[in-house]
């Protein structure tokens, strides 16, 4: 039984005030909260067990490398992934975009071929190919989302051409909660000799994920939005896409031997790891992970589709309220905008007297805003931790909102 009250019990910060009221932390997708056995194995880390990894031979060395290393299969586990070589550790999802442009898109294309992205992409998963559109004439081709939110994948795969290089798609849009049909994607473009990258940041977070089953070539998470610490995260990348990448950052543990007229590089995954890894922070990942798996995933995402639905049910009944994204198996995600209110921030400054944090601007998905022909949300999104009472005090909070803009 999933015990939501047990599980608020494992976050410290869930006990303390803001403004004089209880918080009611709805800035999930920006960044969830930590329990207390991931700030406890960080403690310890530093406290006493701290050293460089993977180079030393004394015991503290090893200990932390053992520790270190041991994330990379709690990753693979948690994503699916039979290969934990598979793997590669770094410090989040903009980190793992970026290793598969420079070491894989920028060796590989040229002027006129073409990267197919979602209207609906974080900035993330824009930047990168925006460098290869300025610096290459790679081609960027975008795909609309129609008014509820959805993502037609046929509307992605009818885009592909013979130029297609690249599909590189989020999995669940952090502004309208958007569940994209990834895997139907896939299968099309392996068909068609395309590559996938899949943005997992928020997906991984709210659903199971079996990155095998998906069958997509990249596949990138982000540390913090796990309840896991800032600067940790990874990519899986097939091996046949390693075997055809190039190394995007020069350092150490990435070789193998280095001379004055050459230079050897290391197998991957380590070919991608260059330099000091963010060690405790990865530590502190795997602890994150397993937490998540002992809650279970399927657990924590019937949690937080029965708070979709009543959240979905108490602002579906202010009708002032402008939701954006209404698909019906969408996450719990919720982005507004209130009628005759000010900007976003006016609302958010509001809402944060009252105890209630949720996000306030572009939330870095700019064409998307675009597109929605708006210049920026309030976002309210939900965590494993949340309830249905706290849906209620964000009601009430808008409600206070809108009279004081009436």
């Amino acid at each position: 039984m999933y015990d939501v009250e047990t599980i608020r019990a494992d976050f410290p910060i869930l006990s303390r005030e803001v403004n004089g009221k209880p918080l009611v932390y709805l800035d999930n997708g920006a960044s969830a909260q930590k329990p207390k056995v991931v700030i406890d194995a960080i403690t310890q880390a530093y406290a006493e067990e701290y050293a460089n990894v993977h180079r030393g031979l004394h015991y503290l060395s090893n200990l932390a490398t053992e520790k270190y290393e041991g994330t990379r299969g709690i990753i693979a586990k948690f994503l699916g992934v039979k290969d934990e070589d598979e793997i590669v550790m770094n410090t989040g999802t903009t980190m793992g975009i970026n290793t598969v442009a420079y070491g894989w898109a920028m060796p590989r294309m040229q002027a006129g071929d073409e990267i197919i992205l979602s209207v609906m992409e974080h900035h993330a998963n824009i930047v990168p190919w925006h460098f290869l559109r300025e610096r290459h004439g790679v081609v960027i081709k975008w795909v609309d989302v129609d008014s509820t939110g959805y993502l037609d994948p046929q509307a992605v795969i009818d885009a592909i051409t013979p130029k297609t290089k690249l599909i590189a798609v989020t999995q669940l849009s952090n502004v309208l909660g958007t569940v994209v049909d990834v895997k139907t994607i896939c299968d099309a473009a392996r068909e068609k000799g395309v590559a996938v990258l899949v943005d997992g940041s928020q997906a991984a977070v709210h659903m199971p994920v079996n990155v095998d089953e998906l069958g997509c070539d990249f596949y990138a998470i982000t540390g913090h939005k796990l309840y896991g610490p800032s600067a940790s995260g990874a990519i899986f990348m097939k091996k046949e896409r390693m075997a055809e990448m190039v190394p995007f950052i020069g350092g150490g543990d990435m070789i193998r031997e280095v001379h004055k007229d050459e230079v050897t590089w290391n197998d991957p995954p380590m070919m991608f790891e260059a330099g000091t890894p963010g060690i405790v922070q990865q530590i502190g990942l795997g602890v994150a992970l397993e937490y998540m798996m002992n809650v279970g995933m399927d657990n924590i995402a019937a949690h937080e589709q029965k708070l979709r639905d009543y959240a979905r049910a108490r602002l579906d009944g202010l009708n002032w309220l402008q939701v954006q994204g209404t698909t019906a198996d969408k996450a719990a995600i919720f982005s507004f905008t209130l009628d005759g209110a000010g900007h976003a921030h006016d609302i958010s400054t509001i809402l944060d007297k009252k105890g209630v944090a949720v996000r306030a601007g572009h939330h870095c998905a700019g064409p998307l805003m675009d597109h929605l022909g708006v210049t920026a949300t309030c976002r309210a999104s939900f965590a494993m931790y949340n309830t249905e009472k706290e849906v209620d005090v964000l009601v009430d909070a808008l409600e206070l909102a809108h009279d004081l803009f009436a």
